[in-house]
């Protein structure tokens, strides 16, 4: 299973600027209210994909969350790691004050300044090397560290702490395929449901 499909809906960035939805189970009237706000639908490996070109923050940021909105009517299991929508990580040459980044299923956090250090500690993240650098314990399953990172950018960002996720996705070509449905067994139900997909 790919970092993309652990929710109904993932609203991410690649490294090149666009923002990418990803639907994990059919949504009634799913396809009209994201194309109603500006996302174009692209056939991607199986599955299909919702798209805004790189753009301005407060245009996707706006694009997102009405598509957001319109989609938390049919369902609440969603959430939005997507640093295009957010005003102070919407350059990919920006510093932000905490950059967390996903790679080969171990996540990691650079931290610019020790204003985070309560915060990620809070959830979970351990110190990793070199000063400011953090980790998430070793053997946390895939949807746990999403769910860590989820927390920590939510309390970060309710502190006035910018953050940017990088997905470890360059490109939308780089974006997972859809997971094989062939015998797969259905993703088990979360205890609590993450309400990130509006700003």
């Amino acid at each position: 299973m790919a970092l993309t499909d652990h929710y109904d809906v993932f609203i991410g960035s690649t490294g090149d600027g666009w923002t990418f939805l990803v639907l994990n189970r059919p949504l009634r009237n799913a396809a009209r209210i994201l194309t109603g706000a500006g996302f174009t639908a692209r056939e991607h490996q199986g599955r299909t994909l919702y798209l805004l070109p790189p753009g301005t923050a407060e245009e996707s940021q706006e694009r997102a969350g009405v598509a957001a909105y319109g989609l938390m009517a049919h369902t609440l299991d969603g959430v939005d790691l997507a640093w295009t929508t957010r005003e102070h990580g919407a350059s990919p040459v920006g510093q932000p004050d905490v950059t967390i980044r996903f790679t080969d299923h171990a996540v990691t956090i650079t931290a610019a300044t020790g204003q985070a250090d309560a915060v990620l500690a809070q959830y979970g993240f351990i110190p990793a090397g070199a000063k400011r650098q953090y980790a998430l314990p070793p053997g946390l399953g895939e949807r746990d560290a999403l769910m860590a990172v989820v927390r920590a950018e939510a309390h970060l960002d309710a502190d006035g702490i910018s953050v940017r996720i990088d997905l470890g996705i360059a490109t939308t070509q780089d974006i997972p395929p859809a997971p094989s449905r062939t015998g797969a067994a259905p993703a088990p139900v979360p205890t609590t449901q993450v309400q990130r997909l509006s700003r």
